[in-house]
Order: structure tokens, then C-alpha cells, then sequence
């Protein structure tokens, strides 16, 4: 608990003589109170939508400011969640797949830490999910009994309550389990499927529309469970001590909204209420709304800046509160890479009106078959339609089986993002902004999204994943990043793509085979530098080889690649080969077999692509 520090600090007068926007030296710190809730957007009543029924949100948004432009930094909870806690970008600390390991750099710390070493009490109720275990000093109490109530009399706190019941695992809950979590519900507050807001990326159906209304149902409950947390508050005597947040870890939990870096997988409702005590710290005043662009990295230092303790310098985010609040972000960014089982690779930065996404392996289809996602009702029907060739107009976008390099949307009058401007000469310069920002952001950060997963792990040799990713003599990713972005420069992008698959550097040499498979160019010169590749040093570079000759439909030539890489000791080898060889059409008898044997395998990714079907 540090109960001598934070007495001693008490008596010191700490988090300093702040004045203006800030506190002053007779002013107690405030406690900070995080209420999140999962796989939602901005989806509420206080946030204009008529469908939803939230009156306990709608009571707090009117005693709090509203930030109508908040963006989780990923599409999905644990590289969400690893930023939240870090305050840094999943790609530069190499825990941007999802359901992935790594250890944290020296020097970077969980920012409740930072609190901690300020008396501050923290606590986590109950969800960490960060893509690390939590280090040691990360919270006082992270369990299912943790609370404010159990720190010592008069210590400021931080505490979170995750809750959960909006989840999408909720929506295609049991019957019996959706009826008791909504048996406290009057008539007046289920969702008609019939008035159901089904977005236009969707098949309008009844199965889509059940799920979206049960979406709405859950959040509902969701709305109810976040009024006893206020209530608890209230009866504690500490609503007029404490500053409260509300948001979501990303955007909603249906198809084509979790795990993709469109709005509708990003945009999060974010409120803060301010008590009395502490109305000169907002922005505006009580039931207001702020447009500033926000983002998960900022989270972390905004609620150390609202408490008075320095922001860390390996933070990348920017304080939008306190006395350490920073200058309005003119961007956000986001990121896309494995998503359980399957591998993709997708970049994304907005402004106040565009979204430019860059496709790193447009060669993929969108709608790769991730297990999890594939239990949705909605995806079920999404894809019987496209097995019957019934989808028209936008839902027939996701079920395509390429992607483009480039995607840009005037979020102005697209907000569903489904037109895609990036082929539009008027729309050029916008184009070549937005790109710009996004390497130099990829350049800033030290994505680590270029190495190929086995080759990470490779290249680390015993260091952390982010002291490999500063490390340019081992990591370089200007090259790197160069050679990835050469397709966009097509058709004159051919000749250098086949100079460097011969580079000295094997991930040079997987993105320049990327390339020549993203381009789809069949030449014979094309041909004989694929096949020569099969022979690389590099696994990663052999089976992305293979990849690109399978796609040539030289499924013979890639076979013995794709048979060896199955045998892999490396268990991220064996993922890629696994993702590669359920591409293959019409399988040969030892593939099948190949991929049979893998049905156990401990790495439980792999096991999920051999069974070849939804568990």
C-alpha cells in the first residue's frame, strides 16, 4: 500500500502548487475513477443515438464533458489495452498481434506506477489483458475484490472497473443467459430488431438485426451496471473528490467493426465529469462537448497530469488535461496486425476529416476466417449470402478477395468508409498528406509491424522487442519501410522489387517478395526470382515465396516449402505456413495431411487453422 510514502507525501504537499486550468497548492488531489466497458461505440443516447437506451450515461454525459472524437489506438482489446496502461503505441513495444507476450523495456513502466509512487492507491477490477503480466508495481490490488475502499483513510486513489456484459461474445450469448442479465429490463427497454440501425456495410437481415439489437440490449445492462459503480461512489462520500472517466476499449463488437481500423472498430465514447471542486481542470462546463482528436496514448498521461505527476518520457501520448496538457493532436493513428490465428498488416492514421489506411498485404482477403469472430450470428450470414452470390452494393466490399494498396474516406460525407477515394485524382494531394504522415509516424514510432512474427522473435536474441525496434544496424527500417512501400509506386516498382529480394537483409528481401505478390505481376523474370527464393535462409522469406507462387497457382513448386515450415520447431513459422497452406485451392493428400497432424498442436493458433472449422 506504501502507506509511508504516501503519508510522507501528504505532509509534503505533493503534486505541486498548480494554478490556472490547474490546482493550487490548497487544493486536495483529486482520486480518478475509470469506468470502462468493452466493444462499444459511441453508441448511446447522450451521444445522439435515438436507438439506445442508456438514461444512467445520459445522467453523466449532462454533468460531464463529452469528447465526440475519441480513437482507441487498435481495433482490438490487448494491444488496446497494452497502450492504455504504457501510454505507448503496441508497434514499438512489439505487443501489437493480438494475444501475444512480451516483456517490457527498462524504463517503462505501467503509468499507475507513476501514481503509485505518488501515494496514489490503484486498483484494477478485474480485466488486464496487455499482451504482458502485469508488473509488480502496476496496481495495489488487480482481482475481482479490488476497490477504492480497502486504501488507507484519505489516499487519493486510482481505480478501474471493467465491465464486461457488453463483450461480443455477449451478443451470441445462450438464451437462458441473455434473459438473466436482461430480466431486471421493463418492456420499454429491448431493442426492436424491426427499428434496429443496421449500418450499410451489413446485410440488412433478421439475423443481422437481432444481433445488433442484442448489441443495443447489452449495453442497456451495461448502462445500469455503471450507475451502481456512480451510486457507490456517491454513497461513499467521495463524488465531490473524484474526476471520472467513461469510454470503451475500441469500437463496437460486430463484424467489420472489432479487429478492423475503420471508425466503426475505433471510435470510442469518452466522457469525463468533473466534480465542483475541480470545474476549473475542464474544458467546458458541465454538460458540454469537446471535438479534440484524442487518442489511447493520451489516456495514461492525462490522468497522471490531472494528478499533479510528471509524465515519463517514454510516453508517446499527449496529456489533453492538467497542467501538462499538450497542444491539440491533428492526428490519430491506428493499427491492425495478427488477429488470433491470421496474420494481416494494417496501418491507419485520421485526421479531423480523412481516414487513409494502408493494405500491407492486400494480396489477403478481408474476411479471413478468424474462429472467434466466425461464431457471430451475423458473419454466419453474411457468409451463407456470399456462398449464394446474393450480396449487393457495400456488403459485397468485405467479401472481396483482394484488398487494395490504399484506402481514403471523407469521413465527412462517408462516415461508414466505404468509398474509397484513393484511385481519385482530386483527391491526390490529400492522398500523398495522409501517406506521408503515416510513414513518418511508422518512422517516429519504430514499428516493429515490418518483421515478420518468427523473425522478431529472431532478431530480439535475448532483448526486448523495443530495444530491438531502436536498434537501426539490426532493425532497419527505413529500408525496410522503403521497400515496403514500393508497390505503390507500380508498374515502375517491378525491377527495384526484384533487385532486393536478393538484399543481404531478409526482411528487405520478404517485403520485396510481398511486393511482387501485393502487384500480381506473372512474368517469367518474376517467376525465377519467386522459385529462387523458396531457397532463402530466411523462413518467413521462403514461405512468403511460396505464398506468391501459390497465387501464380505453382501450388507444386510452394509445396515442399509450406510441408517443411509445418514441421517448424518455431511455432510462428508454423502459424504462417499454417495461414498459407489453407489458401492453397483444392489441397493436395499431404497438405491435408500435413495440416491434419497439427489439430493438437500447443500453439493453439495453429491448431485453429488445421481444424479448418469454427470450434
Amino acid at each position: 500500500m506504501r502507506r509511508r510514502k504516501f503519508l510522507t507525501l501528504i505532509g509534503a504537499g505533493a503534486a505541486g502548487a498548480l494554478a490556472g486550468g490547474r490546482l493550487d497548492a490548497a487544493e486536495r488531489r483529486p482520486n480518478v475513477l475509470w469506468i470502462t466497458c468493452e466493444d462499444i461505440g459511441p453508441h448511446l443516447g447522450c451521444f445522439r443515438d435515438r436507438y439506445a437506451y442508456t438514461p444512467n450515461l445520459d445522467r453523466f454525459a449532462a454533468e460531464a464533458v463529452r469528447y465526440t472524437q475519441a480513437f482507441a489506438n487498435a481495433p482490438v482489446c490487448a494491444p488496446a489495452r497494452s497502450c492504455l496502461i504504457t501510454g505507448m503505441y503496441p508497434p514499438s513495444l512489439g505487443s501489437h498481434h493480438m494475444r501475444s507476450t512480451i516483456t517490457l523495456p527498462e524504463g517503462v513502466r505501467c503509468f499507475t506506477a507513476c501514481l503509485r509512487d505518488a501515494g496514489y492507491y490503484c486498483t484494477n477490477h478485474t480485466k488486464t489483458d496487455y499482451n504482458f503480466p502485469p508488473p509488480d508495481d502496476a496496481w495495489d490490488d488487480s482481482s475481482n475484490r479490488a476497490h477504492w475502499r480497502n486504501r488507507a483513510a484519505g489516499q487519493p486513489f486510482f481505480a478501474v472497473f471493467n465491465l464486461t456484459v457488453t463483450h461480443e461474445s455477449q451478443i451470441r450469448t445462450s438464451e437462458e443467459n441473455y434473459r438473466q442479465r436482461t430480466k431486471q429490463f421493463t418492456d420499454a427497454m429491448f431493442h426492436d430488431p424491426a427499428r434496429a440501425p443496421v449500418p450499410p456495410f451489413h446485410p440488412d437481415t433478421p439475423i443481422v438485426r437481432r444481433d445488433w439489437a442484442r448489441y443495443y440490449d447489452n449495453i442497456t445492462a451495461m448502462d445500469i451496471e455503471a450507475r451502481d459503480i456512480l451510486d457507490q461512489l456517491e454513497a461513499d462520500g467521495l463524488a465531490e473528490d473524484t474526476i471520472v472517466f467513461f469510454y470503451s476499449d475500441h469500437g463496437a463488437g460486430m463484424t467489420r467493426c472489432k479487429r478492423w481500423p475503420y471508425d466503426s472498430g475505433l471510435h470510442v465514447p469518452l466522457m469525463v465529469r468533473f466534480p465542483e471542486r475541480y470545474a476549473q481542470l475542464a474544458p467546458t462546463p458541465p454538460g458540454g462537448a469537446v471535438e479534440r482528436l484524442v487518442s489511447f496514448p493520451d489516456f495514461g498521461a492525462t490522468v497522471l497530469s490531472l494528478a499533479g505527476v510528471p509524465v515519463p518520457k517514454h510516453i508517446q501520448g499527449v496529456p489533453f488535461l492538467g497542467a501538462q496538457a499538450g497542444p491539440e493532436r491533428e492526428y490519430v493513428y491506428a493499427a491492425r496486425d495478427r488477429m488470433d490465428e491470421r496474420y494481416d498488416m494494417m496501418r491507419a492514421v485520421r485526421d479531423r476529416r480523412y481516414k487513409y489506411i494502408r493494405q500491407f498485404l492486400p494480396h489477403l482477403p478481408y474476411a479471413q476466417p478468424v474462429v472467434y469472430g466466425e461464431l457471430m450470428p451475423t458473419m454466419q450470414e453474411w457468409r451463407r449470402l456470399a456462398a449464394e452470390g446474393a450480396l449487393q452494393g457495400a456488403p459485397a466490399l468485405f467479401m472481396r478477395a483482394r484488398k487494395p494498396l490504399e484506402e481514403l474516406y471523407d469521413l465527412e460525407n462517408d462516415p461508414f468508409e466505404l468509398d474509397n477515394l484513393a484511385e481519385a485524382p482530386e483527391h491526390r494531394e490529400t492522398l500523398e498528406r495522409m501517406r506521408a504522415r503515416l510513414e513518418s509516424w511508422v518512422l517516429e514510432t519504430r514499428d516493429l509491424g515490418f518483421l515478420p512474427e518468427a523473425d522478431m522473435h529472431a532478431r530480439a536474441a535475448g532483448r526486448t522487442f523495443r530495444e530491438l525496434g531502436r536498434d537501426e544496424a539490426t532493425y532497419p527500417l527505413s529500408r525496410i519501410l522503403e521497400t515496403a512501400q514500393l508497390p505503390l509506386h507500380r508498374p515502375d516498382a517491378v525491377p527495384e522489387l526484384l533487385a532486393r529480394v536478393e538484399d543481404t537483409d531478409p526482411t528487405v528481401r520478404y517485403w520485396a517478395v510481398v511486393g511482387l505478390t501485393a502487384l500480381g505481376t506473372d512474368t517469367e523474370a518474376v517467376r525465377a526470382a519467386l522459385a529462387a527464393r523458396l531457397a532463402d535462409a530466411a523462413p518467413d522469406t521462403r514461405l512468403a515465396a511460396a505464398d506468391a507462387l501459390r497465387q501464380l497457382g505453382e501450388v507444386a513448386a510452394a509445396l515442399p516449402v509450406l510441408l517443411a515450415a509445418l514441421d517448424s520447431e518455431n511455432e510462428w513459422v508454423r502459424l504462417r505456413a499454417a495461414n498459407i497452406a489453407d489458401r492453397v485451392t483444392d489441397p493436395p493428400a499431404s497438405l491435408r495431411d500435413a495440416l491434419d497432424k497439427h489439430r493438437d498442436d500447443p500453439n493453439q493458433y495453429v491448431a485453429r487453422v488445421a481444424k479448418g472449422s469454427v470450434e
